[in-house]
């Protein structure tokens, strides 16, 4: 296997550690709700706590990244939110969850902005789309395997250890990659022809766009509208879906940790789906404005097809399927969407690009979030199903406005 895709391997893992780390909360709370009285409008600030700190955390760390470089910013920001997750254990209130998910939404901001950096140096642009799949794979992976062993921990050991044995997994990860982890100009073990093939390809992605031109560009300003409101769907079913297939389906845990995973199974089939289509209509000749636009629309429309029919089914489980659809299709669109900033500005850059693009996205998750939360307690899920519906494609004709045409920006 070229060095390259272990690298996208490698990055994985690390995604999916990663949403262990988040989405293990979610899974854990029927049981910590009950325990310490949290409601549903404590429950979505809680939620958009971490939200609100994840996008302020990227707006940090992505310059920080570009400066530190992607090895060591990895290295310390996997080591700071390895730590919060483990302090959740200490969680007694809202207040205490609250300030921990904030210490973790802070931590866990540079996972996104340092494994798109690492895509930027190591993968030419007609395999950036599947690369980026590859890591994203770690999202569905993550949330996957978290209610069946986060369950499985509370019922062997206790609720405070489904957050202590997961943030140990990170802290592993870490010295893995302060081992493993070089540039392609200095991996030690990288084959010369692959080697050739990156830089050649990568060279013509530097530059000096620096932080006040970025400012400047329509295309910058295009990503962010389009990102503001697209992450909300993804975060709703991440913190909500167990909570909402208890209270509306009838599940008990048991059938959470049967079935609860099965959704981010189909939303990693779509990560691949959406990442390996649009590569795949770069090297049959489309160019990667249309590869990426096509398959933008495509996963939007489906999201909009799956998720109104979901609230409204009698079957619990044909509800369930139409969420794995609604789930992949987002990712259909994630995969490609989230390649934009590698498609649109240098390499060096990717970094504080990408950490503004999460931050906006974040921050727009965080909002509906805190609102979706009063939207339960007042009204129920519906209205927030049928918000779901139309976010994706309020943002696929948001960016088809203010990009209308991605392709690297110049000076």
């Amino acid at each position: 296997m070229a060095t390259r895709w272990r690298i996208a391997i490698l990055l994985a893992v690390i995604t999916t550690i990663n949403y262990i780390d988040r989405s293990v909360f979610g899974v854990v709370a029927p049981v910590v709700r009950d325990q310490f009285g949290i409601g549903d409008a404590d429950y979505g600030l809680i939620t958009s706590g971490f939200l609100l700190a994840y996008g302020i955390g990227q707006l940090i760390s992505g310059p920080l990244i570009d400066r530190l470089g992607t090895k060591r910013a990895f290295e310390l920001a996997v080591v700071f939110w390895s730590a919060a997750t483990v302090l959740h254990a200490l969680g007694r209130g809202v207040w205490s969850f609250f300030t921990m998910r904030v210490v973790l939404g802070l931590a866990e901001a540079a996972n996104f902005p340092a494994a798109s950096k690492a895509v930027a140096q190591w993968f030419p642009a007609n395999e950036r789309a599947t690369a980026v799949a590859i890591f994203m794979l770690g999202a569905g992976l993550g949330a996957i395997i978290t209610p069946p062993l986060t369950v499985w921990i509370m019922q062997t050991l206790s609720w405070q250890w489904a957050f202590i044995i997961p943030g140990t997994l990170g802290l592993i990860w870490a010295v893995l990659w302060r081992r493993w982890y070089h540039l392609p100009e200095s991996h030690p073990t990288l084959d010369e022809a692959e080697r050739t093939l990156i830089l050649s390809q990568r060279s013509e992605q530097q530059s000096g766009v620096g932080w006040t031109q970025l400012l400047g560009y329509r295309q910058f300003w295009g990503i962010l509208v389009a990102r503001i409101v697209s992450d909300f769907p993804f975060y709703f079913f991440l913190f909500w879906l167990p909570q909402y297939l208890i209270d509306i389906r009838g599940f008990d845990l048991r059938a959470i940790a049967l079935f609860a995973w099965l959704p981010w199974v189909a939303a990693d089939l779509g990560a691949l789906s959406g990442g390996s289509l649009s590569s795949a209509l770069v090297r049959r000749g489309h160019s990667i404005n249309s590869a990426r636009k096509w398959v933008i629309w495509l996963g939007a429309v489906l999201v909009a097809m799956a998720v109104v029919p979901a609230f409204y089914v009698e079957s619990s489980m044909v509800a369930l399927a139409l969420i794995c659809f609604g789930l992949f299709a987002i990712q259909v669109k994630g995969s490609v969407f989230f390649t934009l900033p590698t498609d649109l500005f240098p390499a060096d850059r990717v970094a504080t690009v990408w950490g503004v693009f999460g931050a906006v996205g974040s921050l727009g998750g965080s909002l509906l979030g805190l609102l979706a939360g009063f939207m339960i307690q007042s009204a129920g899920y519906e209205s927030v199903f049928l918000m779901i519906a139309c976010l994706h494609l309020i943002s696929a004709l948001l960016l088809q406005i203010f990009v209308p045409r991605i392709e690297m920006v110049t000076q």
